[in-house]
């Protein structure tokens, strides 16, 4: 037989098997002790009626004015007779005898004390130096009979306390791994970038030793990811002056030489640079995204964040090239400025350099907090949007990037509970690609 999976339902058939087999046993050892002492009070019982009978039966038969007469004692009203008896002289003549005994059963006298024969139980006594001789008879069937009564006195309860206690060790075994259950849920609530220990309150000392190495694990995987996180936040750091000071050589180099292909080779060692400095803000910006502290304790106008990032980007870009739209009223949100800052400044820069370069990139942000960034372009397959939010992935347009813009923006949106969604083509066109997310706003 498979046990089941579930380890309450384990314990609670384990425990309620075991309690059958205890109460089969114990019914049984009882019926068979309850047996043997209930054939005591029987025989008991067959010496005490032979013992008060005979002294009758001997007053009855000498004041008779016939010998050897057999006398029927008549029932005075109608009973059952579990005990009967007869009595016999010495030539086994039979004298008196009670008015359902069968002869029949009884076998010869042979001396004083129990017998058995196949159908009863038989006690025989004797006065008057042998010859006044009584023997007293029980049917075996009404001993098994009581004893079958007995063993279904004691077997009945199975069929009814077997499971009315299943259901209560059932219910027992559930309120004993209720502390094992919510440690579960508190784990399975978790998500992939929450590592921080688990509450193991309450927990069965057996199953403690478990919730420890899962929380140790989680600690060390906590520590492994930190420092991953923070070696790349560090470098992406410390590289910011030597790059801004070659960068600075790079331009010197192309100012004061009036070789062409070395201001050229200047140039291209610039560019490069540039795109170091750009790899090494947005290696900064995935650290933050994945490790920061995302929401704050205040709240704060997003559309005012939004307004300086499109600023901010528009000087770089060809007039009227991004459009942003904003409601009425303030979109408050908690959501950490810096924050929103990062994820909006990444999806326009992405629409901008991997859209059509004459075509516009909207910016909505709607009173619900639904930031919506579109661009034109050519339709984008689903197998590749779908891969566009992993590190290092571009749609292979063949622009200029590190392929960690859309990660980033999936990073903060995970960690906020918010999933961005990608479509291709963007909404009301035939063509291009739109990113939206509904942010956390008050109310």
């Amino acid at each position: 037989m498979r046990l089941p999976r579930s380890l309450q339902a384990r314990l609670a058939l384990s425990l309620g098997l075991l309690l059958t087999v205890l109460w089969i046993a114990a019914a049984s050892v009882t019926a068979v002790i309850l047996r043997h002492e209930m054939d005591e009070v029987f025989d008991s019982a067959l010496q005490e009626t032979a013992q008060r009978l005979l002294p009758l039966a001997v007053v009855d038969i000498f004041g008779r004015e016939e010998d050897g007469v057999t006398q029927r004692l008549g029932a005075i009203r109608e009973h059952d007779e579990f005990f009967t008896y007869i009595v016999r002289d010495a030539q086994g003549r039979i004298l008196l005898q009670s008015h359902t005994a069968d002869p029949a059963v009884f076998p010869a006298y042979d001396g004083p004390g129990f017998r058995r024969t196949a159908t009863h139980r038989l006690f025989n006594d004797d006065a008057l130096q042998g010859s006044i001789r009584i023997t007293v008879a029980e049917p075996l069937a009404h001993r098994r009979a009581v004893a079958r009564e007995i063993q279904i006195g004691l077997g009945l309860p199975l069929l009814f306390v077997i499971p009315v206690a299943l259901l209560a060790i059932g219910l027992a075994v559930r309120a004993s791994l209720a502390s094992l259950r919510r440690f579960r849920e508190r784990l399975s609530a978790r998500d992939a970038r929450d590592l921080s220990p688990v509450p193991a309150g309450g927990i069965p000392s057996e199953l403690a030793p478990v919730a420890a190495t899962l929380n140790d694990l989680l600690a060390r995987l906590k520590r492994a990811f930190d420092a991953e996180r923070s070696f790349a936040a560090n470098a992406a750091h410390e590289l910011r002056t030597p790059l801004a000071g070659a960068i600075a050589q790079a331009q010197r180099l192309q100012s004061e030489t009036g070789d062409p292909a070395a201001q050229a080779r200047a140039a291209e060692i610039e560019a490069t640079l540039k795109r170091l400095t750009r790899l090494s803000e947005r290696l900064m910006q995935l650290s933050r995204a994945e490790g920061g502290r995302l929401r704050l304790d205040r709240v704060s106008d997003l559309g005012i964040a939004a307004r300086i990032v499109i600023d901010d980007l528009t000087r770089s870009a060809a007039p009227g090239r991004i459009a942003l739209t904003l409601p009425d009223r303030p979109v408050m949100s908690d959501l950490d400025p810096d924050v929103f800052g990062i994820l909006c400044r990444n999806l326009v820069e992405n629409a901008l350099r991997h859209g059509a370069q004459d075509g516009p990139v909207t910016v909505d942000l709607a009173a619900d907090g639904t930031l919506t960034v579109a661009n034109d372009g050519p339709v984008i397959p689903a197998e590749t949007l779908a891969r566009l939010t992993a590190r290092f992935e571009r749609a292979g347009t063949g622009a200029d990037g590190a392929g960690l813009g859309l990660a980033i923006v999936a990073a903060i949106t995970e960690r906020i509970g918010r999933p961005l969604v990608l479509a291709s083509p963007r909404r009301g066109a035939t063509s291009g690609l739109e990113a939206a997310v509904t942010l956390p706003v008050e109310g």
